[in-house]
């Protein structure tokens, strides 16, 4: 069917005008991410208080998550977490799934193999929970006794019935599960959770002998959890620091430039001190 001219004219119109809104609002759209600032994603393990936890109103919280914010901030970027299982934060930085890894994470060789870390923002120590009425006053108590190996005395073996619990893939795992000659007791005598808080449950139970976990968080549960306490001394001593990409050396400087200026102009200690007190 032919149109009438008019007609004809005034469709054309009418298409031109569409064509002329539709390409309008693509340059609106264009412009507003372009404005947009870009994300900064960081793999996490919310259930390691207070470095990193979901708080009352179902917010992330915690040392790490406010530092991030802050190196966000200085880095002209939006923080964007993601919350995941503690064994996965590496692989996913590693994969470039996330930009950083923050999760009250210790640097160790073994670690460095997969990512870069960051300058030390924070220093820890694994410490071990047992129940108040443990008659063990030190982990060392654990050991049957004590050998000698290149002149260093080193635990000989482990009491029977000893059972260790930790989250796993955390260092309180790495360590714990070494043999006793490294101060270790040994991979059959480890129990892993995927959160320190279902160990903590267990110790309570009766399953476990005690749990060793960073010294922060084990405050934490042992103020939440009746009838346990914190054994003197630490079990080894770490420092906490941000994995980043292998590759990806311009984010790390940056990360690092941000971190000197939060340490030199006191807002890293500001926020340590909010949550520890």
């Amino acid at each position: 069917m032919k149109l009438k001219k008019g007609l004809s004219v005034l469709l054309a119109a009418v298409l031109l005008l569409s064509m002329g809104l539709l390409a309008g609002c693509g340059e609106k759209d264009d412009k507003d991410q372009g404005d947009a600032k870009p994300k900064l994603v960081m793999a996490t393990n919310a259930t390691f208080p207070p470095y990193e936890f979901v708080d009352d109103n179902g917010e992330f919280a915690g040392i790490d998550v406010e530092i991030a914010g802050l190196i966000a901030d200085e880095l002209g970027m939006e923080l964007e977490i993601k919350n995941v299982d503690f064994g996965v934060i590496l692989g996913g930085v590693q994969s470039e799934k996330y930009d950083i890894g923050m999760a009250g994470m210790t640097v160790t060789d073994e670690r460095k193999e997969q990512v870069n870390f960051s300058s030390t923002y924070a220093k820890a120590k694994q410490v071990v929970i047992v129940k108040a009425d443990s008659t063990y006053a030190s982990y060392e108590d654990f050991y049957t006794g004590y050998t000698t190996v290149d002149g260093e005395e080193v635990p000989a073996g482990v009491k029977d019935g000893i059972k260790i619990g930790v989250q796993q893939d955390t260092t309180g795992d790495i360590y714990s599960s070494d043999e006793p000659k490294n101060w270790g007791f040994g991979e059959d005598n480890v129990v892993r959770y995927k959160t320190g808080a279902l160990a903590v449950e267990d110790l309570k139970q009766g399953r476990v002998t005690a749990v060793i976990i960073d010294n922060e968080p084990a405050k934490e549960f042992v103020k939440q959890n009746e009838g346990l306490k914190i054994l003197d001394g630490a079990y080894a001593d770490e420092e906490y620091a941000i994995a980043v990409n292998k590759n990806d050396t311009e984010l790390l400087q940056k990360i690092n430039d941000a971190l000197k200026k939060l340490t030199d102009n006191g807002e890293i200690q500001k926020v340590v001190d909010k949550f520890i007190k």
